[in-house]
């Protein structure tokens, strides 16, 4: 939730870094003394966009990193005792008890703060130890993390951990699956919202599969541990399951902001000097559709209105002939509405669009479509 708040919150930062970047780009490009692509032209807002794709997609890699480094900070177990993660328990005790000989408290030196720092890793290793030994707590460690340590002695089992593990992803799923809804009902995610499904379904499986099968995933097994530690030489131990699991969902946040943040500006218009993406182009026309129609409907009455003045006048001669009367009168007035809306600038050009979308919707080979 902290790393979904603080991207969220640099959301309003791109603008600015994008404003910098563009002017130290147009700097670096273009020589001194040669225009440069001004506010307002189609240019300048093609490199605005292309820039801020790239700020922010350069920002959300850097998300990445920061969550996997928080995860390597964070360790785990077998990274504090030494051990691979197929070790036996008797290598483990082995690994405990050499270490043992160095960090015991009755070994501790110096200072009461050094002494109380050597005792509680000291103790931190013996949890480790203990908790790896044990089939059940080990089994339930690599897959929820820490946690497992307050669950005893309620569970006891392999059952009772997966159990109590499954019971937090009930809310955390329905929860985000509600947020979802909810925001895509309000009409915040129109670019992505099946593919926010779909990223949100494959994380609860992932998961799924995580906390409930003997092995870890395939992929996890297969590909990104080999690939972690030959590109790091051995340097960094691989991720256990609950790891990866905590990783997976920071990185489903950074995916959710890249779908808002630069799923739009894939298809955005800049042909009118302006970065306009879909959804505000849409209500933009939307906007100008019904204040073009209001507009209309005030010149219609105002003309009707006109019309109506002008035809008592006119008929004044008639005055006693009534049945002439009506009969100029219905004439006259459809003449003068009929001429004055069709010379109004507005009024042709609503006309020529609707015209020119008939014909785009009109099926191929249809007759009267050119």
């Amino acid at each position: 939730m902290s790393a979904f708040i603080s991207l969220l919150g640099w959301s309003f930062l791109p603008g600015l870094v994008t404003s910098w970047t563009q002017s130290l780009y147009y700097n670096i490009t273009i020589r001194a003394g040669d225009p440069k692509p001004q506010p307002g032209t189609p240019r300048f807002a093609e490199h605005r966009r292309r820039i801020h794709i790239l700020v922010v997609a350069l920002y959300l890699l850097y998300t990445i990193y920061e969550a996997d480094y928080e995860v390597q900070r964070a360790g785990s177990f077998y990274a504090d005792l030494g051990v691979p993660l197929n070790a036996t328990e008797r290598e483990i005790k082995s690994r405990f008890r050499r270490l043992a000989a160095v960090y015991h408290p009755d070994k501790a030196a110096g200072s009461p703060n050094a002494a109380a720092d050597v005792n509680a890793y000291f103790v931190h290793l013996q949890t480790a130890a203990d908790t790896l030994s044990d089939p059940a707590r080990r089994f339930a460690y690599e897959r929820f993390g820490p946690d497992v340590l307050s669950w005893t002695p309620r569970c006891v089992t392999v059952r009772d951990f997966v159990a109590r593990g499954a019971q937090a992803l009930v809310p955390y799923y329905g929860a985000a699956a509600a947020v979802l809804y909810g925001l895509g009902f309000l009409g915040y995610l129109e670019w992505g919202r099946f593919e926010r499904w779909l990223v949100l379904a494959a994380l609860f499986l992932f998961e799924a599969h995580c906390v409930t099968r003997p092995a870890p995933p395939a992929v996890l097994d297969r590909v990104v541990n080999p690939l972690l530690v030959w590109l790091s030489r051995g340097r960094r131990p691989p991720y256990l399951q609950f790891q990866a699991i905590a990783l997976a969902r920071k990185l489903s946040v950074t995916v959710y902001i890249a779908f808002s943040q630069i799923g739009p500006l894939l298809t955005a218009d800049t042909s009118g000097g302006q970065v306009v993406t879909g959804g505000r182009k849409g209500a933009d026309d939307e906007a100008a559709l019904r204040q073009g129609l209001e507009r209309l409907e005030k010149t219609v009455r105002l003309l009707d209105a006109d019309a109506a003045r002008l035809l008592e006048m006119e008929m004044v001669p008639f005055a006693g002939d009534e049945e002439t009367r009506k009969s100029m009168w219905a004439k006259v007035k459809e003449w003068l509405v009929q001429n004055t809306i069709r010379a109004d600038p507005m009024v042709r050009d609503a006309l020529g669009r609707s015209l020119a979308k008939r014909r785009m919707n009109a099926p191929a080979g249809a007759r009267g479509t050119k």
